[in-house]
């Protein structure tokens, strides 16, 4: 991550803007593409503002196991999951309980309860996301241009309702002693997409931000801790 690009970057482009009205606690996908792709990923996210289909054209309705019309979609979510596994959109970073999961279990789908990724495939990537190293056969990588998909990444779905879950990079490579280390890539995904099944058989965890708390800032994006001066 060039971190000199991020500080060139607007505020918009980092999801620091009032988000659209009816859509608290949500970001534009632009935020996390600009956030770890810098200026580059930025210029190129103008163009893959969330759409009902892909970079490839594929509807997230047709093809797919479980079918819903938008209208039954929007009765069954609450409105932050059907921004995101509907509408494609984005959470702010850090807002979803899930970022710190770190118990045993599965991480399935919010909308389907299709089982997406294992907990020991998931990592602390720093973005403010939760983040996985690999993927169970449930997640569906769309299908992009190379180069696009090799600065900006690849939208994932889940296989059987079609719900949008983030995108998928291949830069586990700056992940030192994480699984993404070793398998390549980093799986960026909403926690309001996801629903954690703890293996001990508790409750299992919804992952969208309760709205009534501010979300913490990312990392990347918290300013220096200067230490107050011993009298």
């Amino acid at each position: 991550m060039n971190l000199g690009l991020i500080l060139l970057l607007p505020s918009c482009a980092l999801g620091l803007t009032t988000p659209p009205s009816g859509k608290i606690g949500t970001v534009p996908r632009l935020a996390r593409r600009a956030a770890i792709g810098g200026a580059v990923g930025a210029a190129g996210g103008l163009l893959l503002k969330a759409n009902p289909a892909s970079a490839g054209g594929k509807s997230r309705i047709e093809g797919y196991e479980v079918q819903a019309s938008m209208r039954e979609w929007q009765y069954a979510l609450s409105g932050q999951q059907y921004y995101i596994l509907r509408e494609g959109g984005t959470e702010a970073p850090n807002s979803s309980p899930l970022v710190k999961e770190k118990r045993a279990g599965v991480f399935g789908c919010a909308g389907c309860n299709n089982p997406l990724f294992e907990s020991a495939a998931k990592f602390d990537s720093g973005t403010g996301w939760p983040s996985y190293a690999t993927a169970l056969p449930g997640v569906e990588k769309q299908e992009v241009n190379m180069v696009a998909g090799a600065l900006l990444g690849a939208e994932v779905r889940c296989a059987r309702c079609g719900g949008h879950l983030g995108d998928v990079f291949s830069d586990g490579y700056l992940f030192p002693g994480t699984p993404a280390f070793a398998s390549g890539k980093r799986f960026c995904i909403d926690g309001a997409a996801l629903v954690f099944m703890p293996a001990d058989g508790s409750e299992p965890v919804l992952g969208q931000a309760d709205e009534s708390k501010p979300p913490e800032l990312p990392k990347w994006l918290q300013p220096p801790q200067v230490g107050l001066r011993q009298s």
